[in-house]
């Protein structure tokens, strides 16, 4: 099996700690532990632990805890995981074979994608629609489902657009996926980073083949836990931990006392809320910035998670602007193209609002430089 470098991963690993002002995150700023030791009984517990095996598939306890997350799931749903990354390969590496085929939401995080190619399967993109607001096209959903279809994988909200699936949507998905008996996966790992409203709901509860994935990393600025999670059928999910004991075979016995702590109802409250805090007073300063350029960038405001997703009206290319930005600017973006579409980049703004706005200064310096020289038009929207 040959697999394709993910160019996304080894752009963040090799610079975002090389960089003067790293803007490419896609969560908020993270988290220490003492945030999640607020009480005396809580630090005597970690700095009393034994640091053995943990149960590799994670015990009851937070695997009930990490249910609760989904309506009507239960400890027997539930796969603990290292990271949502984990997650989603699992069920990768458990569903696909070659021949089959994947449509595959894009513009996406694009880790299924690398994967369902390196399995032997056939990628198809459901692309979302700019003039849509980020929703997909259901009417293209006949074309795409065919009885070689073995998964749809979605990201809701999604990564990088930050919009979310309507009721109506997910039911058409789930629709056409059970008219050829094809699994659905639902990377959900930014639920809970609304910028408004209620959360997201959770596509858990409407197809019988479907699978949750999330993790304490986005939503909850807790990503060094490198702790997810799966939600599945419970026959699937014993499948699934036959593949963990391959893979990661268990987290870290800190890791699964952190998270316990992190998931309990009172202060899992918390964590989220102050997430919600950071990408609600930080999104304005994307707005007034798309505003300024309005013309030149095109942006839909995203209803979750912290990141902001800009198309433009030229005709550069997105893995050279972020290469110049880095270079001659000391600024690290996620050009579109690692996501699945050029003429487009993503901005995080959940971590330092001083870091964001001098950032973005640079990158103003940049596009008046750049904007200096002709240029060709992007293509219209699609």
């Amino acid at each position: 099996m040959q697999i394709a470098p993910f160019e996304l991963e080894r752009w963040q690993s090799v610079w975002e700690n090389r960089v003067e002002l790293n803007i490419s995150e896609s969560g908020v700023e993270p988290m220490v532990i003492r945030d999640l030791l607020d009480e005396p009984a809580a630090a005597e517990m970690l700095l009393g632990l034994r640091l053995g095996y943990p149960q590799t598939n994670g015990t009851e306890e937070l695997r009930g805890r990490i249910a609760a997350l989904y309506p009507g799931a239960r400890a027997e749903n539930a796969i603990l995981t290292a990271g949502c990354a984990e997650a989603n390969f699992l069920v990768s590496w458990l569903l696909l074979e070659p021949g089959d085929e994947v449509v595959f939401m894009l513009p996406n995080y694009v880790q299924i994608q690398g994967l369902a190619q390196a399995f032997g399967a056939t990628v198809k993109p459901l692309w979302l629609r700019e003039k849509l607001r980020w929703a997909p096209d259901l009417d293209e959903l006949p074309r795409l489902i065919t009885n070689k279809t073995k998964l749809i994988a979605l990201c809701n909200p999604n990564n990088p657009t930050g919009a979310t699936l309507s009721a109506e949507a997910c039911k058409a998905i789930c629709a056409a996926a059970a008219k050829v008996g094809a699994y659905v996966l639902g990377d959900e790992v930014y639920r809970g980073a609304e910028l408004e409203g209620e959360t997201t709901p959770s596509l858990w509860g409407g197809y019988d083949r479907l699978f949750c994935t999330g993790g304490l990393s986005k939503a909850y600025g807790l990503p060094g836990l490198r702790t997810g999670w799966i939600i599945g059928p419970p026959a699937m999910i014993d499948k699934l931990w036959t593949y963990h004991d391959y893979a990661s075979m268990a987290p870290t016995m800190p890791t699964e006392r952190l998270a316990l702590l992190a998931l309990e109802p009172a202060r899992n409250a918390r964590i989220i809320a102050r997430t919600r805090d950071i990408v609600r007073r930080h999104y304005p300063i994307m707005r007034d910035w798309a505003a300024k350029h309005e013309g030149l960038l095109t942006h839909i405001p995203p209803r979750a998670g912290a990141i902001a997703w800009f198309g433009y009206n030229t005709g550069w290319n997105s893995a050279e602007m972020g290469e110049e930005l880095r270079t001659k600017k000391g600024v690290l973006i996620v050009p579109g193209d690692q996501l699945g579409m050029d003429s487009y980049f993503r901005i995080g703004f959940g971590g330092d609002v001083a870091v964001l706005q001098k950032a973005l200064g640079r990158i103003d310096e940049w596009m008046a430089e750049k904007s200096s020289r002709p240029m060709a038009s992007r293509a219209p929207l699609a």
